[in-house]
């Protein structure tokens, strides 16, 4: 059973983190695309002038000056009547070339941006429909946990307790005993500090997934608006925060690091120092200080290296 529950809220904070990442695509493809919808009003706004302008230059140029140039000159009663009129007749030509060549241009530039607004129009459909399916999978792997929770007499749910406890506190120990705490860092940043001061100001909050405060978070909701409250942009998701701060050893490891957890990256937690971290944990759970080393870990990352 315990282990069935681990699962089952792993699984969720899986595809709580798919989740993010889709959502955070759909946001910035929904901004891109009012961008490009605006644009191509724009474009059409400049448009209609210039097709009237483009149409009354070609009008012009055949009421007062279509005629070939070799025809002007034979017709005309001079010559100095007929290179007037040479003259006049090269430059409304010359006129109207340079507006039809500007609507045209104008033209190209209306339907490029029309065909990007269609692609990110697909783009941000399909990634709609695929949040969704994560959407899903988060409430279905919650409900399933929660389901067993609800058949659990009061005994039983002490037992259960105590025995995450006892886990928690052995591999803790674990990790402790390799002299990891000899060899890590005891001071952070300036930047780092003000991240745990964010974090420690949530404690007591509760999970929620895919939530970024300021009333509930999820775990990498948490640990990047920490950082962002220390004026330091990161990244939603615990695996593109693995994938794109900078590495640092666990042994270099100090506070205001951030520890992402197993090895499918699916957790992240805030390190504070003396061993200890701060999380936003699960489904039922809230923000809280936890041992660092109760969970397996993959690596550390520094948002302000």
């Amino acid at each position: 059973m315990h282990a069935r529950l681990k699962g089952l809220y792993h699984d969720a904070e899986v595809a709580t983190e798919k989740y993010n990442a889709v959502d955070e695509k759909v946001k910035k493809q929904h901004k891109r695309l009012r961008e490009l919808k605006a644009q191509v009003a724009a474009v059409n706004g400049k448009l209609a002038p210039l097709s009237a302008a483009a149409g009354a230059a070609v009008r012009a140029q055949y009421r007062n000056g279509g005629l070939p140039v070799e025809v002007q000159i034979t017709l005309a009663s001079s010559p100095e009547n007929a290179l007037e009129n040479a003259s006049v007749a090269h430059q409304a030509q010359r006129t109207t070339l340079s507006v039809i060549k500007v609507l045209r241009k104008t033209r190209d530039e209306r339907d490029d941006r029309a065909d990007e607004a269609s692609e990110t129009l697909r783009r941000l459909q399909a990634n709609r429909r695929t949040a969704d399916k994560h959407r899903k999978a988060i409430k279905r792997h919650i409900a399933d946990a929660q389901a067993i929770e609800a058949r659990l007499t009061v005994k039983q749910r002490r037992q259960l307790t105590a025995l995450e406890r006892q886990e928690s506190r052995d591999e803790q120990a674990k990790w402790l005993g390799s002299g990891i705490l000899d060899r890590i860092g005891t001071k952070g940043g300036p930047k780092g500090r003000k991240a745990i001061a964010y974090a420690t100001a949530q404690l007591g909050k509760p999970y929620l997934w895919g939530a970024v405060g300021p009333d509930s978070f999820d775990c990498s909701g948490l640990t990047s608006r920490a950082w962002l409250a220390a004026g330091v942009p990161i990244p939603r998701t615990s695996q593109e925060q693995w994938r794109q701060l900078e590495h640092v050893p666990v042994d270099r490891m100090r506070p205001g690091d951030l520890i992402i957890y197993f090895s499918d990256a699916s957790h992240v937690a805030l390190y504070i120092g003396d061993g200890q971290m701060i999380q936003a944990p699960r489904t039922g759970r809230t923000v809280s200080v936890a041992p660092a080393g109760s969970m397996a870990i993959l690596g550390v990352v520094r948002p302000d290296a």
